[in-house]
């Protein structure tokens, strides 16, 4: 087992210590706060704050390998963007690098599609010509999912999309997707759904059909093993 030394400021008064757990009282501004932690699970909790979210030295350049290759190939998708601008901007923010490996692990092959005009930041987004693969068969969100009385999918939408640090496209952002290409044609995404719609049972979702990008409604708790999500990652 390995042993980790903890600093301990002066701001904690121990009240009692032991080989397997810790107790401590925290007094900050007046304020005392008796807790108790395994040490074991100080240490878990220690090494996973540290290291989640994060790629490996490896893992991280065999992706950016990869998004460079998609880069290059469909620069129609990101005119008056270079790649250096983009590297430079992913390797100054690991945890974007960690919610693109889960978007290109999932089937969404993440590209550039522009830069936001207000903040300046370079916008990533799934662009698999069908909807991801392995984030398909579940309803809008988790509301949705708890309503189903039967039969559930195994996630949500926008709990899938949080957890892996990204959001759905809204709808201005999907068609604008579409004129980069032709996607959808033969699937559908959920998009994401106003709340004057989203409070009355609905959810909204789109697809490109007969050379036209339609958008629709469905009960949010609907769910189909075509229908996935595209996800935006800003950088």
């Amino acid at each position: 087992m390995r042993l980790y030394h903890f600093m301990i400021q002066p701001l904690f008064t121990f009240t009692r210590l032991d080989c397997w757990g810790l107790n401590f009282k925290l007094a900050v501004r007046g304020y005392g706060v008796l807790c108790r932690f395994p040490l074991f699970k100080l240490t878990y909790m220690a090494k996973k704050k540290a290291t989640e979210n994060r790629l490996s030295a490896t893992a991280r350049e065999a992706l950016l390998h990869i998004l460079q290759t998609r880069f290059e190939k469909n620069k129609s998708r990101h005119k008056g963007i270079t790649w250096e601008e983009v590297q430079e901007r992913l390797e100054a923010a690991p945890g974007k690098c960690w919610s693109l490996q889960q978007m290109e692990e999932t089937g969404g092959e993440p590209d550039v599609i522009g830069r936001d005009k207000k903040t300046g930041e370079i916008i990533f987004c799934d662009c698999s010509v069908e909807t991801p693969r392995e984030r398909r068969n579940v309803c809008y969100d988790a509301e949705a999912l708890a309503a189903r009385k039967e039969h559930k999918p195994g996630d949500s939408a926008v709990a899938m999309a949080e957890a892996m640090g990204i959001r759905l496209l809204t709808e201005a952002e999907y068609r604008q997707l579409q004129e980069l290409g032709e996607f959808d044609l033969k699937t559908s995404s959920w998009i994401d759904t106003p709340k004057e719609i989203r409070k009355l049972g609905g959810a909204l979702f789109g697809d490109r059909r007969y050379d036209h990008v339609f958008v629709y409604h469905n009960g949010a708790s609907s769910y189909y093993g075509v229908r996935g999500f595209r996800g935006v990652l800003m950088v």
